[in-house]
């Protein structure tokens, strides 16, 4: 303890020589909230009593056993995972995660009650909860529309569903005291050129208003775009520029996935264009590789230019931050971890760069320092303001962690069938 004790204390004064209060940021790294997806821990099946196969854009790669087949299952691995995460949590669920007691509810008559269960144990672990209507793997979006869709029966059947989706949103804020970041996601599109690009869009914005005709004190909107999909390769109605103006011109609050943009483009430079304009900024860390693939998050430069600029902007009260990947190539409770860990560790890392120092030499026009800094910053011990971070959670901060998974792994993954 007391070398480790003494290797903090020299990496202290370390960022203290570069004018950065590496306490402050240990404080910070700690309190700021990550959302983490409920879908990684079951392939994004859910647990409705007739259960459809996942489809409309989405898809999941590999079958590594053990995947949580109920509501307890789901809980106890995502346990699991929480134990190694270090830091604030919340949890994200999807509308298809409701507990209907294995009654068939159907989609536009969800109600809180169905997700009481969820309430309960977030309050008794002190995790706040987000949540995400669930326009896909449903018979009425088998052929990849909802909210634009050209029958008005089956567009209402998705407005109702949005509109209940932020009913039980605003509940899990007012019953966790935390408002609940409600995400809209479709995957309405077409995957050959559309004869017309302007009447989906004209539908959706239609749909839209309705579900976000009433207004709620416990819960915060956001709209999702999109790029391109599976099987909406050259059309996507709900695309960024589509749901920026609308976010802009209605007020509520806009989600940037980093998977969902083209492969060049990075989440960084498109945040303090937006942020002035808009309520809320919601940040999905995703990884995409050549395209939306959702892999899970690592520690690489895009993820810390985005928590960079965050950081840097002072952007914190107007910006969530939540993963979205989901993958079953690996063992689902490590890609939990992995991906947390990591978008804790570039939070961590921006709050240390001596931001000061280097707006000082840019506004000077020192560009040659400023480079230069921001180079031997790159080699600052990092990893020891980390392992202070892991110490005062109680949690491994090395690869340690990874024993406690496997651990769990053989006496629980090991046996589901």
């Amino acid at each position: 303890m007391g070398n480790r004790t003494q290797q903090y204390d020299d990496a202290r004064q370390r960022f203290s020589d570069w004018g950065v209060d590496a306490d402050k940021a240990l404080t910070l790294a700690r309190q700021i909230p990550i959302s983490i997806h409920c879908w990684q821990g079951d392939d994004v099946t859910g647990f409705e009593p007739e259960t459809g196969a996942l489809g409309n854009g989405l898809a999941v790669t590999g079958s590594y056993p053990g995947r949580a087949r109920t509501a307890d299952e789901l809980r106890a691995d995502f346990a699991c995972a929480a134990s190694l995460i270090p830091g604030a949590k919340r949890f994200n669920l999807h509308a298809l995660y409701a507990e209907t007691g294995g009654v068939p509810v159907d989609r536009d008559a969800l109600a809180p009650l169905h997700f009481q269960a969820w309430m309960d144990w977030a309050k008794e672990n002190r995790f706040g909860l987000d949540f995400n209507p669930s326009f896909f793997s449903h018979p009425l979006a088998a052929g990849g529309l909802t909210l634009t869709h050209p029958d008005a029966a089956i567009r209402n059947f998705w407005v109702n569903h949005g509109m209940v989706c932020r009913r039980i949103a605003d509940a899990m804020g007012r019953h966790l005291g935390s408002p609940c970041v409600n995400n809209v996601w479709i995957p309405d599109g077409y995957k050959d050129l559309p004869a017309d690009r302007a009447a989906p869009r004209e539908r959706l914005r239609e749909s839209l208003d309705r579900c976000f005709e009433k207004k709620y004190g416990n819960v915060i909107d956001t709209v999702e775009s999109k790029l391109f999909g599976i099987g909406s390769e050259s059309y996507v109605a709900g695309s960024h520029e589509f749901y920026m103006g609308y976010a802009i011109t209605r007020s509520i609050g806009l989600c940037l996935d980093a998977g969902h943009f083209h492969p060049t483009e990075g989440l960084a430079d498109k945040i303090s264009a937006i942020i002035p304009w808009i309520p809320r900024l919601l940040l999905h860390v995703s990884r995409g590789v050549r395209w939306d693939s959702d892999h899970v998050v690592i520690l690489n430069d895009d993820l810390l230019a985005t928590t960079q600029e965050v950081v840097r902007g002072g952007y914190f009260d107007k910006t969530s931050l939540g993963l979205d990947f989901f993958d079953a190539s690996i063992n689902r409770i490590a890609a939990w971890v992995i991906g947390a860990r990591a978008l804790r560790k570039a939070l961590l890392v921006a709050l240390l760069e001596p931001v000061a120092r280097l707006r000082e030499a840019e506004n000077a026009g020192d560009f040659t320092s400023r480079l230069a800094w921001m180079e031997e910053c790159k080699w600052l011990p990092y990893a020891t303001i980390w392992e202070r971070l892991c110490e005062l959670e109680d949690m491994p901060a090395g690869a340690a962690w990874l024993d406690q998974v496997r651990r769990y792994e053989a006496d629980v993954l090991a046996k589901r069938n």
